[in-house]
């Protein structure tokens, strides 16, 4: 069975489940904007129950992901008619008018299902992935034929131990980088050390040579005045 912390670091599972929206509504009633079809940043987070900078930063750090499961930016005419549309259902609750902006990015049930397969901080998204995990291994004990079913386990198991080997990996990596790039610097002047040795030895050396030539001179020369 696939764990959260692999859910959360393997971009091919959350892909493999990206098609499970459904479960969205099981956890939570889901409210999208006046289209139906589309839920705004204020909206997916009222539904997870974070901050709208929460979400605004996890579309920064994974927008080609989440723009692969739907998301899009309105502009121009089409947020225009999204805005007129908005506004109109406002205006009949009794609502104040909606700000109007340049830009506006719009999530489809795809895409914040995507958002709850990656948001860390919210209790809604944690009871959407274990909803999810327990729908997916429950469809994939299911579907599996009875032949092959006790080879398709082992490797399945196998297949996630190594993911989740690779996630620790990565974690493991990202702490030692700072360590590695103190310990690089700490060589590189030990190595320029080195070499400040290894010049004086040379120095040291040239001078002895020099003293001995010296001092051989002077023996021979005393040789000669004894003589």
């Amino acid at each position: 069975m696939y764990t959260e912390s692999v859910l959360l670091e393997s971009r091919s599972l959350r892909s493999g489940m990206s098609h499970r929206v459904e479960i969205l509504d099981k956890v939570k009633a889901l409210a999208l904007s006046a289209d139906g079809v589309y839920a705004t940043t204020q909206d997916v987070a009222d539904y997870f129950e974070v901050s709208e900078q929460a979400v605004h930063n996890l579309l920064s750090r994974h927008r080609e992901e989440l723009k692969s499961n739907g998301l899009r930016v309105l502009q121009g005419a089409e947020l225009q008619k999204f805005e007129t549309l908005k506004l109109s259902v406002s205006i009949e609750g009794g609502q104040s008018y909606p700000q109007m902006r340049r830009r506006l990015a719009v999530y489809t049930r795809r895409t914040i299902l995507n958002v709850a397969m990656l948001l860390r901080d919210s209790e809604i998204a944690r009871r959407v992935r274990a909803y999810l995990l327990d729908v997916e291994e429950s469809a994939r004990n299911s579907e599996a034929a009875p032949a092959p079913s006790a080879g398709y386990a082992a490797l399945d198991r196998r297949v996630t131990k190594v993911e989740s080997a690779v996630s620790h990996i990565g974690s493991v990596l990202q702490e030692l980088g700072p360590v590695i790039g103190r310990m690089s610097v700490r060589l590189e002047r030990m190595d320029r050390r080195l070499e400040d040795m290894d010049r004086r030895l040379v120095n040291t050396e040239r001078v002895v040579g020099a003293m001995s030539q010296r001092l051989a001179r002077c023996g021979q020369s005393c040789t000669r005045c004894e003589g």
